[in-house]
């Protein structure tokens, strides 16, 4: 082989984002042109004759388009490049020529266009999962059937009746068809495969009780989200390895199977949002490994059923959205004693908190929002010392929030916004000391903001460390829910993030909120959570703690719409905010310059206030801003430049405020925009935020829905892949 076109080759396998990266080369740093053989070199095995025979490239950040020329290495039996960000259609023509490929790799990419690897007949695993693959499939099947024996097709916009698809492929055991557009009947077949999951898609038709027949070797069953009706078959009691089922989202009615409760290994079982009978069968108190339950959103009205209180095993119970008016004392699910989790939000009780609801030693998450629960919040609560997340959002309860609150150190999330709410926050919710996400808004407090409120959230550690350790900590179909409650979709990136959200990454970025890991690039990309404090629409008054300078894990701040005096303090400045918003109250004074340090302030409304004094030139220098409004600051002055952020303002950021001028041509002079493209007090300047939601993109949906966040290694430079390849290209042949 000439050195051209292993120069050739080389261009076309690395074609990398930082190519003059010398210092951060991941696994490629231990390859020596110095070495005898490239068979000890990272990622790379050689078989007994000395050829390459297997490739491993995964997670080294490897960007552009989809490399060829693998068909050079005539020994190659595996390839993996999951993990990367690789783009473009599949180099499919080269591919083919890989006729010894036995297992390939590409998943969590961002590779597009069609699937044809029909010429691989010997793969035994292929896995494009979390791609931008799309069209028909049916041309690899049952071309590559022989020998396969795991297919993964999950997250793409593939398409074709799936009916009998997978006809020939006898061997084949682990299938995952979920998240794409496939439609048709159910596979008459599916008993026969371990694994078989194609939540997500356009399934049509009944699901006939031949489907199950005896010999059935399902383990785990994912037919979630499709338009699957009818009766589903008690049959399923022949699936006796079955540890996982879940039929979530479909049209699925009648009554519950009661063939589940032969089933003595089911661990995990999701019925929820179809249209199942109420009475629960008998059975399925025989199912004695059970720890996942969710029934959620069938709509049985009426009072809880009592045979929930019998699952002593279950560890995760969902009834939300059920239209439940009453039985939970009576149920006796609060009596069971491995509850680490209950929601029944989203329905229709009435009367106070149940105080029994303290006695359940093991929780750690309670669910009671949108309900009409009346009352005080029961002080025993704070017994619930491994609570980690309460939510009574948005019923009618009255009276103040415990002192008691105070004990509940492992509480990351307290959710009170939407009631009748009274009194001052108590000083002892600042030993919280993992409390990330406080939402008290829309209720009838009163009373300073307490400066002890800046010790919560300090220290969230131990409770992440715990959770990484803990093997029980559960996710589920309503994650997508709560974490709209309780990371507010105000909050960018999220209102991007939940646009695109399927399923599994709800579950995946559920998981690493709950273990402590960064989800979002929050201040000069540094990966963390995003904290918030929203307090808006109450009665608290005096001034802004200078101590709230100190919550150094805060990135949306909402004091809008209550009574504060005073001056902004300075210290706000030292918070890695995203969004402040401290609009109609009566806040005073010049605008700190420290303000304009806050560098990845992206929403800033400080509007209806009694400001005054010159507008910091220091707020020029934010350049992440997509919305800033002063409006109606009448003691507030400056000129306003028309270069850089501002430029992009109109009239609208300085309505009523007449002291505020402009050269000509600013944005004063700008044409206002109409009542149906914008709100009276804010503006948005489209270009930049068009700008945020591709970098989010990015960083997101590449680092954590496609592939996994890997901590921002880069690949090597060319020149140091010359020699490389040089000695890699001598064992081609």
């Amino acid at each position: 082989m000439s050195p051209s076109l292993l120069l050739k080759f080389l261009c076309g396998l690395l074609l990398v984002s930082v190519a003059n990266n010398r210092f951060n080369r991941g696994g490629y740093d231990r390859w020596q042109e110095s070495d005898p053989s490239p068979c000890k070199w990272w990622g790379v095995s050689c078989d007994g004759n000395g050829h390459v025979e297997s490739l491993n490239l995964t997670g080294l950040a490897i960007s552009g388009p989809a490399f060829s020329n693998f068909s050079w290495l005539s020994a190659l039996t595996s390839l993996d490049l999951s993990d990367n960000s690789i783009t473009g259609p599949l180099p499919d023509g080269d591919l083919n020529q890989c006729h010894g490929l036995l297992r390939l790799n590409l998943s969590h990419n961002l590779i597009t266009e069609s699937l044809n690897v029909s010429v691989l007949t010997r793969l035994q695993i292929l896995d494009v999962s979390g791609n931008r693959l799309q069209g028909g499939v049916a041309v690899n099947f049952p071309a590559i059937c022989a020998d396969l024996t795991f297919l993964d097709l999950y997250t793409n916009n593939l398409t074709d009746n799936s009916t009998n698809l997978l006809d020939g492929c006898a061997r084949l055991e682990y299938v995952d068809l979920s998240s794409n557009n496939f439609n048709g009947e159910l596979w008459p077949s599916v008993a026969r495969f371990r694994k078989f999951s194609a939540a997500e898609n356009n399934l049509t038709g009944s699901v006939p009780s031949s489907t199950f027949p005896d010999g059935c070797m399902l383990q785990s069953l994912d037919l979630s989200t499709n338009q699957l009706l009818g009766n589903f078959p008690d049959s399923i009691a022949r699936c006796v390895k079955l540890t996982y089922m879940s039929l979530w989202g479909n049209n699925f009615t009648g009554m519950i199977p009661a063939g589940t409760g032969k089933l003595a290994a089911l661990g995990t079982l999701i019925l929820g949002n179809n249209g199942f009978d109420r009475q629960i069968p008998m059975e399925l108190m025989n199912s004695k490994r059970l720890q996942f339950l969710d029934i959620s959103t069938n709509m049985f009205g009426g009072d809880m059923q009592d045979i929930f209180g019998n699952f002593t095993t279950l560890k995760y119970l969902g009834l939300h959205h059920n239209n439940y008016t009453g039985g939970i004392v009576a149920s006796g699910v609060l009596r069971l004693p491995l509850l680490a989790r209950l929601d029944l939000s989203f329905n229709e009780f009435t009367g106070e908190l149940p105080p029994e609801v303290s006695d359940m030693k093991s929780l750690k998450y309670l669910m009671l929002a949108e309900n009409d629960f009346s009352g005080r919040i029961p002080p025993e609560y704070s017994r619930l010392t491994k609570l980690q997340a309460l939510d009574l959002s948005n019923n009618m309860l009255s009276g103040g929030i415990p002192t008691s609150i105070g004990n509940l150190t492992s509480l990351l999330w307290l959710m009170l916004a939407g009631n009748q709410l009274s009194g001052k926050i108590p000083p002892e919710i600042g030993n919280c000391t993992s409390l990330l996400w406080l939402n008290l808004a829309d209720n009838r407090l009163t009373g300073n903001i307490p400066p002890e409120m800046a010790e919560m959230g300090r220290n969230p550690g131990p409770t992440f460390a715990r959770n990484r350790n803990d093997p029980s900590v559960l996710t589920c179909f309503s994650e997508c829910q709560a974490m709209r409650r309780w990371v507010p979709e105000s909050l960018p990136p999220f209102s991007f993030i939940y646009s695109v959200m399927k399923r599994e990454n709800c579950r995946s970025i559920w998981d690493r909120i709950l273990k402590g890991y960064g989800i979002v690039p929050i201040c000069m990309n540094s990966w963390s959570l995003p904290g918030s404090v929203l307090l808006s629409r109450n009665m608290l008054s005096g001034e802004i703690p200078p101590r709230i300078g100190a919550m150094r894990n805060l990135s949306l701040l909402l004091l809008d719409d209550n009574r504060l005096t005073g001056r902004l303090p300075l210290e706000i400045g030292r918070l890695p905010l995203v969004v402040l918003h401290i609009s109609r109250n009566n806040i005073s004074g010049p605008i700190p310059s420290e303000i304009g340090e806050i560098m990845c302030l992206e929403r800033l409304d400080l509007s209806s206030n009694n400001l005054s004094g010159e507008l910091p030139m220091s707020l020029f220098k934010l350049t992440q801003l997509v919305m800033f409004n002063v409006s109606y600051n009448p003691f507030l002055s400056g000129n306003i430049s028309i270069n850089g952020q501002f430029d992009s303002f109109g009239e609208q950021s300085f309505l009523g405020d007449p002291l505020i001028s402009f050269p000509q041509g600013g944005p004063a002079s700008k044409q206002r925009p109409s009542p149906e493209a914008s709100d009276a007090t804010v503006v948005e300047r489209s270009s930049i935020a068009i700008a945020i939601i591709i970098s989010y993109f990015f960083f997101l949906i590449v680092g954590l829905i496609v592939g996994t966040v890997r901590g921002g290694r880069k690949i090597c430079n060319y020149g140091g892949w010359v020699g490389d390849y040089k000695k890699l290209s001598l064992y081609v042949n």
